[in-house]
């Protein structure tokens, strides 16, 4: 584990432990013997999940003797969140709000702005990857990828300013944990061990941060749970993706990642649920739906908000967009079990509530809104857009070798993001063990590429001076894998 520090832990008192909740009225109302237990993030200012990471992020950031962030945001959550967290710690903070949800949600970008954030619609023509995003696709309402282009943009251009992300990265999901560190703690409590976990999907951190706990225990063979990722039909990127290194961004200006994708170049329709616009998805979470450890599926626009209306009449909680397509796959398997006479016991994830979404419930309850899924064409175009790969060189170096063992070649890049070690993990030039963390960024990464990854996160997320402790460790960057001693207590943050 790594510790919270007691700022951050300060600011979580205002809102944190956040409920698990038996929703004893859908039940009922489903006529079903599974037990739903939903994990509420709403009960804060921002309205959602996002602020767990929010803060961590503006704490460091403030620590760097920083000046401003600059992110993206979809349907604003993760804006709002930040925004917030960067009015209490006192930094600048720029957000580029995907221009769809920009229109749609007036007031959450009002939010923003009285949090003393400033707001542009994405893609604009304030950044030159923006306007060659209008230039190419005129009339856009844009995306997730097209917003996080624009805000790196303007974060390298400008002293004292750096870039923060609200999903996909491995700190992100990092800091979204406590979600699931508290639903098992609260379950342990009782004595009640979820069946089936539910979380939707954009770009992963809220599924990441709900599923971890329990992802451990299946990972180490101690139990096994049935964990879904419920995405758009409108953006698949599990269910009709691809896995792939890819771009993390539609400008190609971040590095690239291993994850499932539609292609950087993929521009999603204009959906309601903003902060699931994604062409990507987290590279922890590809990998574990690659290797079969969850399932995904996909669900279009008007069976979301049916399955919201219903939990709202229900439980008295005006959902999100993103967080009603967990309350659709809750309801489905709830039925199933009305069906089959099991009593299952469901867990899913209630990110945020949807307040500033009434647009899309207007539009539901007037019978205009509509659904969209992509052609296997219009998904041809986006695969089109990934990184063509160049030809393997298959020889085998002298320091890819340790005890016998050889490592793959790494990756052209990889993406940022705060390692995340077990305390019983050994790093003396043997590979990480099957069902650790690291295991997975060694799957993903190659070995001798997770060794410099390790050390870059160690400086990134954690400042130049654990880097130097890192060093009189007698670690340095040239050295071979099997030179690495690494004591994880000596690193905790």
């Amino acid at each position: 584990y790594f510790k919270i520090p007691e700022e951050i832990r300060d600011f979580y008192k205002m809102y944190r432990p956040s409920p698990l909740v038996r929703a004893y009225c859908l039940e009922e109302k489903l006529d079903t013997p599974a037990k739903i237990y939903y994990k509420f993030e709403g009960n804060n200012t921002s309205g959602s999940h996002k602020l767990n990471s929010a803060i961590a992020q503006a704490y460091y950031a403030k620590k760097q003797g920083l000046k401003g962030v600059t992110t993206e945001t979809g349907a604003g959550q993760w804006g709002t969140a930040l925004s917030m967290a960067c009015a209490y710690l006192g930094l600048d903070c720029k957000v580029f709000m995907v221009k769809t949800s920009y229109e749609q949600k007036p007031f959450r970008r009002e939010v923003m702005r009285t949090y003393g954030a400033s707001v542009t619609p994405s893609p604009s023509d304030t950044t030159a990857v923006g306007r060659k995003m209008l230039e190419e696709f005129p009339g856009t309402g844009g995306s997730l990828g097209c917003a996080i282009s624009e805000a790196v943009e303007v974060a390298v251009s400008t002293e004292g300013y750096r870039y923060v992300l609200g999903s996909v990265l491995n700190q992100v999901l990092l800091h979204q944990s406590i979600i699931g560190l508290e639903s098992k703690a609260a379950m342990d409590k009782y004595g009640v061990k979820p069946d089936i976990i539910i979380g939707c999907a954009g770009g992963g951190s809220n599924l990441g941060g709900l599923i971890s706990p329990f992802m451990g225990e299946k990972l180490r063979g101690e139990a096994d749970y049935r964990i879904i990722a419920v995405e758009p039909a409108s953006c698949p990127s599990f269910t009709r993706g691809v896995f792939a290194y890819d771009f993390c961004d539609t400008g190609m200006v971040c590095p690239l990642a291993k994850m499932y994708t539609l292609g950087s170049g993929f521009m999603p329709s204009p959906i309601h649920a903003g902060g699931l616009r994604y062409h990507g998805m987290s590279g922890v979470l590809s990998q574990l739906y690659h290797d079969g450890l969850m399932e995904a599926r996909s669900v279009s626009q008007t069976e979301v908000f049916e399955a919201a209306e219903q939990f709202a009449r229900c439980e008295g909680i005006l959902p999100a967009p993103e967080s009603s397509h967990a309350i659709r796959a809750a309801v489905d398997e709830a039925l199933k079990c009305r069906e089959t006479g099991e009593e299952k016991t469901i867990l899913f994830g209630l990110t945020g509530t949807g307040y500033f979404d009434m647009k899309a419930y207007e539009q539901y309850n007037d019978g205009t809104m509509t659904d969209y899924i992509p052609s296997d064409e219009e998904l041809a175009k986006g695969f089109a857009s990934l990184p063509k790969k160049k030809k393997k060189n298959r020889s085998v170096s002298a320091d890819r070798k340790s005890g016998g063992a050889v490592f793959p070649a790494p990756p052209p890049a990889f993406c940022c993001g705060l390692c995340t070690v077990s305390e019983n993990e050994s790093f003396d030039g043997r590979p990480p063990s099957d069902g650790s963390m690291s295991f997975l960024l060694v799957r993903l990464l190659g070995y001798k590429h997770f060794y410099f990854y390790f050390l870059h996160m160690l400086e990134v997320g954690l400042g130049n001076r654990y880097l130097k402790i890192v060093k009189r460790k007698r670690i340095a960057l040239r050295r071979k894998p099997a030179q690495l001693l690494y004591d994880p207590s000596a690193y905790r943050v």
